[in-house]
């Protein structure tokens, strides 16, 4: 089969057009011909390096991915050749301590498809049947496949762990990134007045059409975190989405309210920032982390995009031997919403 693979860690010379063996399903999972596989800034650390992730080279990325059942292993029940797909990327052993709560984020052997084992740049893709979500007749392959990491994600990091309510003021930072314009629209259905930054006019209006109440230019308003408090009345938010890190981290802790709640699940300028702990303890404020999404949190938040109530935010579809340029366009941070890389047919 066709793939893009990192042949090694490093730059974007690394990715490189592969043909690799045909993978086999064995028991309890399914093959899949990938028609549509999403780029998330977790490719980019992926093909840069991390220590041990992933664990060998040549590697194929990719997180997301939808297409159509190609081959079913023993013991899969429920699923057959010819059904539409998309793929939940967490995996998790299911017997753990953290397992058997519920808690597949942090199960023990916790992974990620397209991380720690072959994703879905390639032309097919072997996954566990218990991550496959069923695609309706009116979504189409590429639309499913922009969902899944930054949807279930911001799901999670909203509902779940920042647990926020009817008429709470929610600061996202970044707009233009996949996870934070879904975290908008998330926003806005729980009934949440939705404030957002941004770097240009086009994100601004864009951010504004997926429900934003105000956004502002970081780039042309330095200081940003004082218009926040001045808007604010002086008050401040009730939650701030951040996954900027330490170019953001200060100025989002001091746009809180009392009270208030910094939630993340990453750190795209850089993992160390200073924290001011003063501010902690004095306006009792509650730091907290986020990673992908349980199962159950994958199934809700996908019903709502069949439903039609959220949507995914396509900003361009490439096709798979242009996986370098999507790189190097998600690098540039120009986008707004998802880079779909199109590996096959409907």
């Amino acid at each position: 089969m066709k793939a893009m693979v990192y042949t090694e860690p490093g730059g974007l010379e690394v990715i490189e057009p592969i043909t690799l063996p045909m993978p086999e399903p064995a028991r309890g999972e399914v093959r899949v011909r990938v028609v549509a596989s999403a780029l998330n800034h977790l490719d980019l650390w992926v093909r840069r390096g991390m220590p041990d992730i992933p664990p060998s080279f040549p590697h194929v990325g990719g997180c997301d991915m939808s297409g159509v059942i190609d081959a079913v292993g023993e013991e899969v029940h429920g699923w057959a050749v010819g059904d539409r797909v998309v793929i939940n990327p967490t995996l998790s052993c299911g017997q753990c301590e953290w397992c058997r709560r519920g808690e597949d984020p942090l199960c023990n052997d916790f992974a990620i498809l397209g991380e720690h084992r072959w994703g879905g740049f390639a032309e097919y893709v072997v996954v566990p049947a218990l991550n496959l979500e069923r695609v309706p007749a009116h979504i189409s392959l590429v639309e499913a496949a922009a969902a899944p990491l930054v949807y279930a994600t911001a799901w999670r990091m909203l509902i779940t762990q920042a647990a926020i309510r009817p008429g709470e003021t929610v600061l996202v930072i970044g707009a233009g990134g996949g996870v934070n314009s879904a975290a908008i629209q998330i926003a806005r259905l729980a009934g949440c007045e939705v404030w957002a930054t941004t770097s240009s006019a086009e994100k601004m209006e864009a951010a504004k059409a997926l429900g934003a109440d105000f956004v502002l230019n970081y780039v042309e308003d330095e200081a940003w975190g004082r218009t926040i408090y001045q808007r604010s009345g002086k008050r401040g938010v009730d939650v701030v989405v951040d996954n900027v890190g330490s170019a953001s981290w200060a100025t989002s802790l001091r746009s809180l309210a009392k009270g208030g709640r910094l939630v993340t699940v990453g750190a795209t300028t850089g993992p160390l920032a200073e924290t001011d702990i003063r501010q902690i303890f004095w306006k009792q404020l509650h730091l907290i982390g986020s990673t992908m999404s349980t199962r159950g949190e994958f199934s809700a938040v996908m019903r709502l995009i069949w439903q039609g109530k959220l949507r995914p935010v396509i900003d361009r579809v490439i096709p798979l031997a242009d996986l370098r340029a999507g790189h190097e366009l998600l690098e540039g941070g120009n986008q707004f919403g998802k880079i779909v890389v199109q590996v096959g047919e409907e």
